[in-house]
């Protein structure tokens, strides 16, 4: 798959070239090594790699096969959501209450099937109109206000926590909904949401499969159609990309409304796994989802980034957090790591932005 992540105009005139055309010391293309190491999903790939070889040596469970699916399925339930959040990211915006909202969808589905005693599928929809029309809200209220993402998210994030607490509280008497696991169309919704097969002895959970659908997918949509184009372009300059007739409006909230999509996923996987959800939790995702994006190469300022690349951020997320209790350390060190890899992601950001633009 090819990668080129720096944002494109939506319209380009390619220059004029022939065989009689002259090379001088501004056009000489560089070498193959130096265009390769610019790619940014290149550095987090090698970084992914450096990890899983630092814990193979240094945690022997994790070279079993059980122990590497378990590796595999943690990062997937942060993939799944890393990877909106880098195509937000690339369009030039964040989203704070990314965390939260997988909550949110989750609450919503159990205390609306159970307490209007339908079948879970009502739920699960009902859930997903919610997750999306947040989206929504997020979107039109950047581009309709103009005031930086970053503030309009806080503010959803801090009402989502607090709703989620309240309202669960209110409706079920309880920080936790009532467990649906004998209700109509739990089975089924389980199989699409929760299930997991074998693989040589070794059970493979469904969402890693999702993980990789969903990525591929991103990196189509990225390189290969005008939503691609256009997402880059909005992230790059959206002045400019307006002035060529890119819908940025249209892309900035459509953006949103997928990181929606993908918090009502995980949201579901979260209640068709365990039945029952928490209302205080998903606060802290939001940052792990982003950095995830960061270290796979999405600039903190638009523009640039890949699909690809924050699979391997993910893939190091897991890494990390299951490595860790494989090698019987402390638990409480994964944050000490998590702000090394966070360090080490933006000065490669850095070096690569530099290298991208360096003529």
């Amino acid at each position: 798959m090819g990668m080129t992540q720096h944002a494109e105009p939506a319209v380009t005139t390619p220059p004029a070239s022939g065989p009689g055309k002259v090379k001088d010391g501004r056009t000489a293309e560089r070498p193959l090594a130096i265009r390769l190491l610019a790619r940014p999903e290149v550095g987090v790939f090698l970084g992914a790699v450096a990890v899983w070889v630092f814990f193979l040596i240094a945690a022997p469970p994790v070279r079993e096969g059980s122990s590497m699916a378990t590796i595999l399925y943690q990062s997937s339930t942060i993939g799944i959501m890393a990877l909106p959040v880098a195509l937000l990211m690339i369009g030039g915006e964040f989203d704070l209450s990314a965390g939260v909202a997988v909550i949110t969808s989750a609450l919503t589905a159990s205390m609306f099937a159970f307490q209007l005693t339908l079948n879970v599928w009502a739920g699960v929809f009902v859930a997903l109109l919610v997750s999306l029309a947040i989206g929504f809200l997020n979107g039109w209220l950047v581009v309709k206000t103009g005031l930086p993402s970053f503030l309009i998210t806080l503010g959803t994030f801090l009402i989502l926590q607090g709703a989620n607490l309240a309202v669960t509280k209110l409706v079920t008497d309880n920080v936790a909904t009532d467990d649906i696991s004998n209700m109509d169309g739990f089975d089924q919704a389980k199989k699409v949401f929760a299930s997991s097969f074998e693989v040589g002895g070794v059970e493979i959970k469904i969402t890693i499969v999702y993980w990789l659908v969903f990525a591929a997918l991103a990196t189509w949509v990225l390189l290969r159609t005008k939503y691609g184009n256009w997402i880059f372009a909005v992230g790059g300059n959206k002045d400019s990309a307006r002035a060529v007739g890119v819908p940025v409006t249209f892309t900035k909230i459509s953006l949103f409304m997928l990181v929606g999509f993908g918090a009502w996923f995980v949201g579901m996987h979260n209640l068709f796994s365990f039945n029952t959800v928490q209302s205080g939790e998903g606060v802290g995702q939001e940052l792990i989802y982003i950095s995830a994006a960061v270290i796979g190469g999405c600039l903190l300022t638009g523009g640039a980034g890949s699909a690809i690349g924050p699979v391997f951020g993910a893939f190091m997320f897991g890494m990390v957090q299951q490595g860790i209790v494989f090698a019987n350390w402390n638990p409480d060190w994964f944050k000490a790591f998590l702000g090394v890899m966070l360090l080490g992601a933006v000065l490669i950001n850095l070096w690569v932005s530099r290298t991208a633009t360096r003529r």
